[in-house]
C-alpha cells in the first residue's frame, strides 16, 4: 500500500514538473526542483531567462501559483527563480536548442547545428561535451550521430558530475532524439595539479638565484 500511494506521489510530482516546463516555454527551464517544507511547498524553477518567466510584474508566477493550487492540490507553493549565468554549459538547455532548431530548420542540416552547438559549448570554456542525435537522419534508416570533443568522463565518481540533457524534436522524416553531456570548466579531476601565481614566483626566484650562483662560481673558478 505504501509503494503505491510512493509511486502516485511521484507520478503527481512529475505532471507538476511537466506543466510547469510546458506552460513557461520549451527551451527556456533546464529544471524544476520540488522542495517540502512545513509551511509550504518550494519551487525552484532553473531558467536562463527570469525576466520571461516571471512576467511583468510578476502576473506569470501569480498564474502559476493559482494553477498549481486549483489543478494540483498544493497547499501553498512558493515559486523561486533560479537564473542559469552560462546557458551553454547547461545540457539541458542545450539539448532543448538544439530540438528546437531542428524542428526549424529541418533535420537535413542536423550536422551544422551540431557543429555550431559543440562550438559554443566550447567556447563556454567546457572541458568536454558530446551531442548523441538518434533518428532518420538522413536516411531512412534510424541511427545515432555523435559529435564530442574534449575530455568526457562516463563511468567513476567523474561522471555523476556531467551535466546531462534530452529532448526530441518532432520532424518531417520522424522523431529525433537528442541527448547531450557536458562536463563544466569547474569539475576539478582527481590528478589535477594547480600551480598558484605565488608558485611560479618562488620557481622564478629560484631559478634566478641558481643563474647567478653558477656565474659567480665559474668566475671564482677561474681566477684560482
Amino acid at each position: 500500500m505504501e509503494e503505491k500511494k510512493f509511486v502516485q506521489f511521484k507520478k503527481e510530482e512529475f505532471a507538476v514538473r511537466e506543466y510547469i516546463k510546458n506552460s513557461l516555454g520549451k527551451g527556456k527551464i533546464s529544471k524544476v526542483v520540488i522542495e517540502y517544507t512545513p509551511i509550504g511547498e518550494k519551487i525552484r524553477v532553473f531558467t536562463n531567462r527570469p525576466g520571461i518567466i516571471i512576467g511583468r510584474g510578476g502576473e506569470r508566477i501569480d498564474e502559476l501559483t493559482r494553477v498549481l493550487k486549483k489543478r494540483f492540490h498544493m497547499q501553498n507553493p512558493y515559486i523561486e527563480i533560479n537564473e542559469i549565468k552560462e546557458p551553454m554549459l547547461d545540457a539541458q538547455l542545450v539539448a532543448d536548442d538544439i530540438a528546437m532548431f531542428l524542428e526549424r530548420r529541418g533535420s537535413l542540416k542536423f550536422k551544422v547545428i551540431a557543429y555550431r552547438a559543440l562550438e559554443s559549448i566550447k567556447k563556454a570554456g567546457a572541458r568536454g561535451a558530446e551531442i548523441a542525435l538518434s533518428g532518420k537522419l538522413p536516411s531512412d534508416r534510424a541511427r545515432t550521430w555523435k559529435f564530442r570533443f574534449g575530455y568526457l568522463k562516463k563511468t567513476g565518481d567523474l561522471a555523476a558530475q556531467v551535466s546531462k540533457g534530452s529532448a526530441q524534436a518532432q520532424t518531417i522524416s520522424g522523431v529525433v532524439g537528442v541527448k547531450v553531456s557536458i562536463l563544466r570548466p569547474d569539475v576539478k579531476f582527481e590528478d589535477q595539479i594547480e600551480i598558484t601565481d605565488e608558485v611560479l614566483e618562488k620557481i622564478k626566484r629560484e631559478s634566478l638565484e641558481s643563474g647567478s650562483g653558477g656565474k659567480d662560481g665559474s668566475a671564482e673558478s677561474e681566477g684560482n
